[in-house]
């Protein structure tokens, strides 16, 4: 096996639960490339509204770095606020250079510092810890990648701290974010709440308690309908225009002048509209397909070193997944943070709507997965204190 086609020869699995087993992932070459990103003061933004720009943001890295790579496949996860992904040796300057354009476009677009490190999996393994990787199918040809063994978490608190910084462009001139999109509704709760879970295995635990409590809470998910997922089925809302407009106008490279822009995207957005308005195919555009395809690739929970969850359910699943959590803490086998809201959005990547090759990367429409984290945070310090 070379190591440009090592991710996609993994299997993808279309069964979440085993993902709880260690024995399904695979270690990342060793010479292969981490890269990360984060937003800082990510909750000052959410507290000032801009949630969406904080998602959209976050999800920058990787619609720069599918463009960057064309179409070689790569492992990525997106965080809320942040992303991260891995890359064979050979397309690290390609990383590198991402990852720099991105911060001088967020600060020069947004006012918004983003961090950034890429650094080899060797000197993560070398810390004692590991990069693994798995494959799980959402759908037919929709797969994501999910990652364990603790590296990329200790790989973005090495960059919190300054550590393989990839400094700003001199010059913000933006990769290409072609396909990056926040045109969705928000999607209000059908069930209560939406509840973003946060959780990972604490350092010391005995090896097999964390696939232990992450097998309890999806035990609880499968009790909901569509195991929690907060998308309907037809797909969110759009309407028109969309909140996510000035943003788009933003991500788009300056061919042009600010307001040709914006009449270009406008008039896009206009026709997406009506297209997805209708009930049948408009050309070749099929907008009930889309819709359902939209539903279907959406990625509600995931594995990042840990298990990250975005659910719609009632109050008594929150108060049954918070007691499996809490007496898990207190065992000393995970930490957890949660947060409940009315809302889920949706940021997306859309090569084309032509395609089936779409993703969608869900997350609360109020801190969601950043708030998570700050309380799993917060707790920890509140422990150690």
């Amino acid at each position: 096996m070379t190591q440009d086609v090592f991710y996609q020869s993994l299997t993808p699995t279309d069964d979440f639960s085993t993902l709880t087993r260690p024995e399904a992932f695979t270690p990342l070459p060793r010479d292969w490339m981490v890269g990360c990103c984060d937003i800082v003061n990510s909750r000052e933004l959410i507290a000032d509204g801009r949630y969406k720009t904080v998602n959209t943001v976050g999800a920058s890295a990787i619609a720069a770095m599918i463009n960057a790579l064309g179409d070689e496949a790569f492992p990525y996860v997106f965080g809320g606020d942040g992303a991260c992904f891995a890359v064979p040796h050979c397309h690290a300057e390609a990383a590198k250079d991402v990852l720099s354009r991105l911060r001088s476009w967020a600060s020069a677009e947004f006012e918004i510092e983003l961090r950034a490190a890429l650094l080899p999996v060797s000197w993560i393994r070398a810390e004692g810890l590991d990069v693994t990787v798995a494959r799980f199918a959402v759908s037919n040809g929709a797969d994501y990648a999910m990652f364990s063994g603790g590296g990329l978490t200790w790989a973005e608190k090495q960059m919190k701290l300054g550590g393989f910084e990839v400094p700003p462009a001199e010059l913000p001139d933006p990769p290409d974010l072609t396909g990056l999109s926040c045109r969705w509704s928000n999607i209000p709760a059908r069930n209560g709440m939406i509840l973003s879970v946060v959780v990972q295995p604490e350092p010391n635990a005995p090896p097999e308690s964390f696939g232990q409590v992450t097998g309890e809470i999806l035990d609880m998910a499968e009790q909901l309908q569509r195991k929690g997922h907060p998308v309907p089925t037809k797909g969110p809302e759009f309407t028109f225009p969309p909140a996510g407009f000035d943003i788009e106008t933003k991500l788009i490279q300056k061919r042009h002048a600010l307001i040709f822009r914006k009449i270009k995207l406008l008039i896009e957005m206009l026709f997406a509209a009506f297209a997805l308005s209708r009930s049948r195919p408009l050309g070749s555009f099929d907008p009930a397909h889309y819709r359902q395809m939209v539903a279907e690739k959406a990625d509600f929970r995931k594995f990042d070193d840990g298990l990250k969850l975005t659910l719609d359910c009632p109050e008594p699943i929150k108060d049954a997944i918070t007691g499996i959590l809490q007496r898990a803490a207190e065992k000393g086998h995970v930490r957890y943070g949660l947060h409940a809201q009315e809302e889920a959005l949706v940021t997306c990547i859309v090569p084309s709507a032509m395609r089936d090759d779409h993703v969608h990367f869900i997350d609360g429409a109020a801190g969601g997965y950043t708030q998570a984290a700050q309380h799993m945070q917060d707790t920890a310090n509140s422990d150690a204190a």
